[in-house]
């Protein structure tokens, strides 16, 4: 069974990685354009306007698994910015402070930092960079002989 579950895992992270991505880029689009039941924020109006087009850019950009580690590196910053400085000061808790949201995206995309876009992302396909699970097998070359042969 565990064998099973560790041989799903890269596609399991592509699907989070796009739902999560998705959920952020539809949140950023209902701010800038009052579109899907949200309320269009003032454009240029700070930090408002600013954080939904971070949220549709980097939403996007991970949803797609393009550029996903920096783009999910500044979309969780942005999010933590959101929690400490919106939330956190109504109260303590995030139950209680309403910044459940701004928490869970935070967690949610500094996973996605480390554990990168999964196996199915426009990343792999355009072959950008190769990963630790690409190089996993090749023999360690960090090593130098003490004597030249």
């Amino acid at each position: 069974m565990l064998i099973r579950l560790n041989q799903a895992q890269p596609y399991v992270l592509s699907l989070f990685r796009f739902v999560v991505g998705l959920l952020f880029a539809f949140h950023g689009a209902a701010t800038l354009f009052g579109v899907l039941g949200g309320t269009q924020a003032e454009t240029g109006a700070w930090p408002g306007w600013y954080a939904a087009l971070i949220q549709l850019v980097c939403g996007t950009l991970v949803a797609l698994g393009l550029g996903t580690r920096a783009a999910a590196f500044l979309a969780s910053g942005s999010m933590a910015y959101a929690y400490f400085k919106v939330h956190q000061p109504e109260a303590f808790l995030p139950l209680q402070n309403g910044g459940e949201p701004s928490a869970m995206f935070c967690w949610a995309f500094l996973l996605l930092v480390f554990t990168g876009p999964g196996s199915v992302a426009l990343d792999r396909l355009f072959g950008s960079r190769s990963t630790a699970a690409d190089t996993e097998g090749a023999p360690r070359q960090d090593k130098v002989p003490a004597v030249p042969v």
